[in-house]
């Protein structure tokens, strides 16, 4: 534990955060020993069952259990969307701060702002755009005809003009649909209608949005809410909420000491996204989808995800009804032989669980429970295509449990050769394509914090002048967060996986309108 000597208005600050001393001082530890690199015992790929495949029947029968099944169920879409669009205009603000008007070779300097400016008309906000610096009395085709891109830029980017720099990418302008714009947000909302409806006609999305987006957020839903419960025939209900300020993690300079602003308060920061675990326990529903912010097409290219959408989420609640049927029968205490062998096929065959061993002290029912009763995900894979993130991995712990994981590229020591080779194996990448199953067999809520994996969190370095400035972001939502979940992983066709990472990379024809 840390020797770090905390003062009366530190600890003040500390218990305002909902946070102990003891929290802190742990997270400083965690600082000065580093978190253990992740134990990979295989990639989970396709021939070795890792990764489950869905032919056409498979397809159309777990459409029909999603049917059957969600009958009476509370269901909700629930989408990450923390953070600003900054990073998506990282070219056009790279571009903006350094052209003046001469450039030796453009296209070569900067070829993405050079294919941006070329096809500005294609972008659903053009139109905001040209309104924008009409109300400046600028006109934007003089200013593309002279070559003064920097304007135009600063129009869209700076906070006074369209301040798409600063926006969250759930309010950005992305399709056209004629006369008509929609947001990611919007996107959401139509795509939801058609999987994430619940049996009383109700669609529920929740929003995790930063506290400086919450107005915005909150404006644009009223906008847009009725028209969208006119045009679908349904009813919305959309909920927000922000990271929860007790998951927020000190930082440290180069020798492990708190930093500390200019006030000398100690300074913390978001403990990264793994934090919207404790958001995703606060969602009362019977059945989660997750999907990015980002990850959306327009209608004409929706079909294939409402599909696999519909039918990961039917066998997701295939299993569920019957792990709850088992987790009963044991929970009774009258088990016999035949069902135990019976579960324990179960449990291996179709859930892939790795079964405990024998021990004395603890009947196989009361093993077999504990198994079983955690939460659940069916997670969709697509073929790596070379994009960053997670990937799918079978992963053997201190104990010599193995267990499926997603883990992420920074979690694995690769300069060890055999853990490199594993890495090296993977086939699959991880699209945040969720269906979770967050309630016991009674219906309640699980207490979610109680199957993360804490030793897998990530520390992050960066320079603030001539200062090392050391992050902690908490177990990742996809794989720490949910270390210890039932998960299953299955293929989904990577036409399911359309981020838009770059603002060029709404020129890609999934995302152009017909």
């Amino acid at each position: 534990m840390s020797n770090i000597v905390f003062s009366e208005s530190d600890l003040q600050q500390i218990q305002s955060l909902g946070l102990t001393a003891n929290d802190v001082e742990k997270q400083i530890d965690n600082f000065r020993k580093g978190f253990p690199k992740i134990h990979l015992s295989d990639a989970a790929t396709i021939s070795n069952g890792g990764i489950r495949v869905l032919d056409d029947q498979s397809i159309s029968y777990y459409l029909d259990m999603y049917h059957a099944l969600s009958t009476g169920k509370r269901i909700l879409k629930f989408v990450p969307a923390s953070g600003a669009a900054s990073r998506m205009f990282k070219d056009l603000y790279t571009f903006a701060s350094t052209y003046f008007g001469v450039a030796g070779n453009f296209a070569k300097e900067f070829p993405e702002v050079k294919t941006f400016l070329e096809h500005l008309r294609t972008f659903a906000f053009y139109g905001d755009l040209c309104k924008e610096m009409e109300k400046a009395s600028l006109d934007i085709h003089d200013y593309l005809q002279r070559g003064d891109y920097s304007t135009i830029i600063n129009f869209l980017l700076k906070e006074q003009y369209l301040g798409y720099g600063s926006k969250p990418k759930a309010l950005l302008k992305f399709h056209r649909y004629g006369a008509l714009q929609r947001t990611p947000l919007e996107e959401h909302i139509v795509e939801g209608a058609e999987y994430a409806l619940s049996s009383d006609g109700k669609l529920r999305l929740h929003f995790t949005v930063s506290p400086e987006h919450r107005a915005m957020f909150r404006k644009k839903i009223a906008e847009v809410r009725r028209y969208y419960e006119d045009a679908l025939a349904i009813r919305i209900d959309i909920s927000l909420s922000e990271q929860k300020h007790y998951t927020d993690t000190i930082a440290v300079d180069e020798y492990n000491n708190p930093i500390r602003d200019d006030e000398g308060r100690l300074v913390f920061r978001p403990g990264g996204h793994g934090a919207l675990i404790e958001n995703l326990g606060d969602c009362n529903a019977d059945l989660i989808f997750i999907k990015n912010i980002d990850n959306v097409v327009p209608d004409w290219d929706k079909h294939t995800t409402i599909v696999y959408k519909k039918a990961l989420a039917g066998m997701l609640l295939q299993l569920q009804d019957r792990t709850f049927q088992y987790v009963k029968e044991l929970k009774n205490g009258k088990t016999s032989k035949a069902k135990i062998k019976e579960i324990e096929q179960f449990a291996t065959d179709r859930l892939g669980l790795t079964l405990p061993q024998p021990d004395k002290k603890t009947s196989r029912a009361s093993q077999l429970f504990e198994l079983l009763n955690r939460p659940m995900r069916i997670c969709g894979m697509v073929r790596n295509q070379g994009e960053p993130g997670g990937g799918p991995f079978f992963v053997e712990d201190a104990d010599g449990n193995r267990s499926l994981q997603i883990v992420e590229s920074a979690q694995i020591n690769r300069k060890d050769p055999q853990q490199e080779s594993i890495f090296q194996q993977s086939t699959h990448f991880n699209p945040v394509d969720l269906v979770c199953g967050t309630k016991d067999y009674r219906g309640r809520r699980f207490n979610l914090r109680q199957f993360r994996d804490p030793a897998t969190g990530f520390i992050a370095k960066k320079s603030k002048g001539s200062t090392i400035v050391k992050s902690q972001e908490l177990p990742g939502l996809w794989n720490g967060a949910m270390a210890h979940w039932i998960t299953i992983f299955v293929e989904v066709p990577l036409a399911t996986f359309n981020p838009v990472k770059t603002v060029n990379d709404l020129l890609r024809k999934e995302h152009l309108d017909h």
